[in-house]
């Protein structure tokens, strides 16, 4: 599992330990968070917006790196939107934990220098609420909150590797990152923020002649 770090959790892979992830768009996360982040999943899949984004820095620029993501639940609840408080309320214990997936980064694994050289975006991630979904989505329960996490995987050469897997990563959570799962958004001012600065959803702004 990637939640405890195993035994002997200092020592980490010289390859991974000065590692450091800095999340892009941070100032729009922010916004985002302090309305009470929604993101809508859906049977086909629908992509995160803001895009999961981070650069990467102290990776040996020679050694090959697996990134990848998951989601974990931030509590035991379900949830329920109250529109007359624009608030969430707890409503119950939460369905039973979707499978756990993870998504690797496409053009995983790559050398470090390739990986610090631009910023990395997670833009071809989905979340879907269908439990039997086989296209490799996230899936995730509606109505659910969640923690995306990032790691960053050194792609050990030795033949018995495995006996060092704890050591081989790092991992990285950002707050200002987690939402609620929605099949629609519930707060319409995370609406009016999504349409405002999504540049997929200019279609859907006042006075826009596109349709």
């Amino acid at each position: 599992g990637w939640a405890g770090e195993g035994p002997g959790a200092g020592g980490k892979n010289r390859h991974v330990c000065h590692a450091a992830a800095q999340l892009e768009m941070g100032s729009l996360w922010e916004e985002f968070n302090r309305l009470g982040t929604e993101m809508i999943v859906t049977k086909a899949g629908r992509r995160m917006f803001p895009t999961f984004q981070v650069k990467l820095s102290g990776l040996d620029p020679l050694a090959d790196y697996v990134l990848l993501m998951d989601f974990i639940p931030l509590d035991d609840k379900r949830y329920r939107y109250a529109f007359h408080s624009s608030s969430w309320l707890a409503a119950g214990r939460a369905e039973p934990a979707a499978p756990g997936r993870v998504h690797f980064h496409p053009d995983s694994p790559a050398k470090g220098a390739q990986w610090m050289r631009q910023i990395v975006s997670f833009d071809k991630l989905k979340l879907t609420n269908n439990l039997l979904d086989d296209n490799g989505h996230i899936i995730l329960n509606s109505m659910h909150r969640y923690q995306p996490r990032f790691h960053v995987v050194f792609v050990d050469p030795r033949r018995d590797s495995e006996r060092f897997a704890h050591q081989n990563f790092k991992s990285f959570s950002f707050p200002e990152t987690q939402f609620m799962a929605v099949t629609a958004y519930q707060n319409h001012r995370i609406t009016q923020l999504k349409i405002a600065s999504n540049p997929f959803a200019k279609g859907f702004r006042d006075g826009d002649p596109e349709p």
